[in-house]
């Protein structure tokens, strides 16, 4: 019998970035088999999947699938509309007042959907979503009254939820974390950040801007830690 059959499953979203690939690193150490899914939803920094893709292989997931949405249909945001541009050059102390305009409409929403529809069928009884209400840039669906919200939504919409004996967990072990915690939480559980992609305006060579919200927290987390971001930089 495999090992993996008396492993607790869990699902995890992997976007490619700092935070998602800590989260799966989180996920492996508690002991649970992991699945990832990752969203091509019509971003422009597309290059994030590769990413992701490289992590996923890193951590040898169970299953890693990509699922499939286009948000361009809606735009409303930078990363899926070419009439908005990714603002860069912002002070840090700025990021958190208002939504900026890379925030998805309801993309945290729509992704923990598709996440608790594949762990109904997995069988899965935990989800783990790397959302910061620290280092977060002013995002409604990075905050814990939201988690909380959609975690009661999750156990009264779902088969599992009602027949079940065991209800459904949202697991969030960054949401009260900063950048700099985030990072050395990750390197002690042999995430190699230098796979990840973090910005939102990448060069097509996958190469981080340095200049966006995204980039700055980033290179600020690396500083504070005392070394420095392994990620390419244009």
């Amino acid at each position: 019998m495999n090992n993996n059959d008396h492993k607790k499953k869990a699902v995890v979203l992997l976007s490619g970035g700092l935070d998602s690939s800590t989260i799966l690193a989180i996920a492996q150490a508690q002991g649970f088999d992991t699945y990832a899914i990752t969203f091509r939803y019509g971003q422009k920094h597309e290059i994030e999947l590769e990413a992701a893709r490289r992590v996923a292989k890193q951590f040898n997931v169970a299953e890693h699938v990509i699922a499939e949405i286009d948000l361009r249909i809606f735009g409303g945001s930078a990363l899926t509309s070419d009439q908005f541009e990714v603002p860069k050059g912002r002070e840090i102390d700025d990021m958190s007042e208002g939504i900026p305009i890379t925030y998805v409409p309801a993309r945290n929403t729509i992704f923990l959907s598709f996440a608790l529809a594949w762990a109904e069928v997995l069988e899965a009884h935990d989800i783990f979503i790397g959302v910061n209400a620290v280092d977060y840039s002013g995002y409604p669906d990075c905050r814990p009254e939201y988690i909380e919200a959609y975690s009661k939504m999750a156990n009264l919409a779902t088969k599992s939820g009602v027949e079940g004996s065991q209800k459904l967990t949202i697991h969030t072990p960054l949401i009260d974390l900063s950048k700099a915690q985030i990072i050395e939480q990750g390197l002690a559980l042999g995430v190699d950040y230098s796979k990840t992609v973090t910005c939102y305006a990448p060069s097509e060579q996958g190469e981080a801007c340095g200049e966006c919200d995204a980039c700055a927290l980033r290179l600020k987390g690396f500083m504070e830690n005392g070394i420095s971001d392994p990620a390419p930089y244009v």
